[in-house]
């Protein structure tokens, strides 16, 4: 009698233990359909699509690109902040999905300095360099902007003679 009672109060509490868990590790992965994909600035995120994909609409391509990286298998780069969506189309033009996707500044990491009501950041794992983010005071975004694409510049051309590492006036 004792083992049909244990019996009795196992299976009511299994579905109410079982229930949490299973919903917590469907939170776990990707967006699915209905729910937001929070991509970061600057990051991008894997979306797969339940069957192939053969064309995606974004409703504002200045806030997120997205391009097909096999045949269900999108990424979504965070272009700049705000909330836009991706449509997934198939080959015969029919909705796969809809999704909304919100691009957010990744805070870790991330230290603001504000002067004066100007904004400077910087990124600092574990030390600080200078980073840009909308909204950062106009010189300094133009200042890391002109340093960074110079150091791209040095980067891309390597050391074919323009000019080498350091500026120094070489042998005398």
């Amino acid at each position: 009698m004792v083992w049909k009672t244990n019996l009795m109060v196992m299976r009511a509490i299994v579905p109410l233990v079982a229930m949490p868990i299973m919903m917590m590790v469907g939170q776990a992965g990707p967006a699915a359909a209905g729910e937001d994909l929070v991509v970061s600035y600057d990051q991008s995120q894997l979306l797969r699509m339940p069957r192939a994909v053969s064309e995606i609409i974004v409703g504002n391509p200045s806030i997120a690109d997205v391009s097909i990286q096999s045949g269900n298998m999108l990424v979504v780069t965070g272009k700049t902040f705000g909330i836009t969506n991706i449509i997934a189309l198939d080959a015969e033009k029919n909705v796969i999905q809809d999704q909304r996707v919100v691009v957010e500044r990744d805070e870790r990491g991330i230290v603001n300095v504000s002067r004066a009501g100007l904004r400077k950041s910087f990124s600092c794992n574990p030390n600080c360099a200078p980073t840009i983010t909308i909204g950062d005071e106009a010189a300094y975004f133009n200042q890391v902007v002109s340093s960074s694409s110079t150091k791209m510049k040095f980067s891309e051309t390597g050391s074919d003679g323009g000019g080498g590492a350091g500026g120094g006036q070489g042998n005398q």
